[in-house]
């Protein structure tokens, strides 16, 4: 089911990390950011790509690409910024590219709770910072936190009306940082340890 919402997927860090832009690594023979845009795409009313450097290589996957408004690679923060001033829908939520077992029902629970400002994911009994749902009128107050020099999502949710949206499988929300995490995730999903269906379950 379709949501009014607009969903942001960050993919617009430098990935020095994994070697190279997070998203158009390959799990499966897929890259990250399309297992991503499989999980949120059927939820969403629009989804936009944030990303930075070569956007140019994000245009394949049928979405608008936004780049950051805040220069010198300034984190999701600068992502969602960018979203959040040219989404369609008052509802903007954000998940990364890394990301590639998110729950089937993500967006559908944390719309649920958007009584506040924002609602945030927690799983294995931590915040998910970077996954969450926003109201635009969060806009104004991270401008001024991101002009500020504020970079730290935390600290910046914390000045937030928000709400916690608690999953139990804490497997759907496993990122991808490195070489060692991508050769894992795939090893699991090869092996058939867990399925993709078992890790997306609510």
């Amino acid at each position: 089911m379709r949501h009014a919402i607009t969903t942001v997927i960050l993919a617009g860090g430098q990935g020095k990390r994994i070697g190279g832009a997070k998203g158009l690594q390959f799990l499966q023979g897929r890259p990250l950011i399309d297992w991503v845009l499989d999980s949120v795409s059927g939820q969403s009313g629009e989804v936009l790509i944030n990303a930075n450097g070569a956007p140019g290589d994000y245009v394949r996957f049928g979405c608008q690409v936004v780049a950051d408004r805040i220069t010198g690679w300034a984190g999701p923060l600068a992502g969602l910024h960018a979203a959040l001033h040219c989404a369609r829908y008052d509802l903007v939520a954000c998940v990364p590219c890394d990301t590639p077992f998110l729950p089937d029902d993500l967006l559908s629970r944390l719309l649920a709770a958007a009584d506040e400002e924002a609602a945030v994911a927690v799983a294995g009994g931590k915040r998910q910072p970077a996954i969450g749902l926003y109201h635009k009128c969060v806009l104004t107050g991270l401008d001024a936190y991101l002009h500020s020099g504020g970079r730290k999502v935390s600290d910046w949710q914390n000045t937030l009306r928000l709400r916690e949206v608690v999953f139990d499988n804490a497997s759907a929300f496993t990122n991808i940082n490195s070489p060692d995490d991508l050769a894992q995730a795939s090893q699991t999903v090869r092996a058939g340890d867990v399925s993709i269906s078992a890790l997306r379950k609510p």
